[in-house]
């Protein structure tokens, strides 16, 4: 009687250890930064309408996880700033299925208010003005934003005009805070980026889509992901009408 008791109390405990490995689930995204501002709304309402799923999002350059993810980074799902930087993943064979595309990016210039400048008027010409002495721009190399940035900036022949004065942040999210903090006097940043409050003291002008390539913003599953089902589903979220009228709400382009 006693052993069938300690038996009963022994499947319990696995029963119950069982249910709550399957509840605890955490889902790793490599996120590129300028989804900050997004991922803090969307985080949320995933995990709400997934009890016991915990969102890890590490948000950085998109060519920095593209390295970490090569050198066995155990990220599930990859969310980059481009196209590129997926299809990298893809051609060495690090990825499940093909890559999505999700959203459309939008370059902003912004410029301080108290410089008298119009970027509206003027266009990115307001970046050889005198009292516009450093310009904040993610490193090309690393972060699509500061790509589509400089193919603007050559593409209105100003480039070579204002290099000196261009101040690299590692990603989008480093050169927006050269701005919240005053160290750049005009930068590159991307449209949600905008509605940041520390920011209200400039003027945004979004940079025409003629001007740079457009930038489809693409995930991809990662084929070391230790939770496949569970990064499909946030897939499929990301691509619903609920996560794309966030999306579309931070200044976004459908995918």
């Amino acid at each position: 009687m006693r052993l069938c008791f300690r038996k009963l109390v022994w499947l319990l405990f696995i029963a119950l250890s069982v249910s709550q490995s399957l509840q605890a689930q955490t889902l790793s995204i490599a996120a590129a930064a300028n989804l900050r501002t997004a991922m803090d709304v969307l985080k949320p309402a995933f995990e709400a309408s997934h009890p016991g799923v915990s969102l890890q999002v590490s948000l950085g350059a998109s060519g920095s996880f593209v390295a970490q993810i090569q050198q066995g980074a155990p990220f599930d799902l990859f969310l980059a700033a481009d196209a590129e930087f997926p299809a990298k993943l893809a051609a060495a064979g690090l990825v499940t299925g093909e890559s999505f595309p999700y959203a459309t990016g939008r370059l902003v210039l912004w410029v301080r208010r108290d410089l008298g400048l119009d970027p509206g008027k003027d266009g990115l010409n307001v970046l050889l003005h005198p009292g516009v002495k450093r310009i904040a721009i993610a490193n090309p190399a690393l972060a699509p934003f500061g790509r589509s940035a400089e193919t603007a900036l050559k593409g209105v022949g100003i480039h070579g005009t204002v290099q000196s004065k261009l101040v690299f942040g590692e990603n989008i999210a480093q050169a927006a805070q050269y701005l919240q903090t005053g160290a750049t006097d005009a930068g590159f940043i991307s449209s949600p980026q905008v509605l940041a409050p520390a920011l209200a003291s400039g003027l945004a002008w979004t940079v025409p889509q003629r001007l740079y390539p457009v930038q489809k913003q693409c995930g991809v599953l990662l084929r070391r992901s230790a939770q496949p089902a569970l990064a499909a589903a946030f897939k499929a979220y990301l691509l619903g009408p609920q996560a794309q009228a966030i999306l579309a709400r931070l200044g976004y382009g459908a995918p």
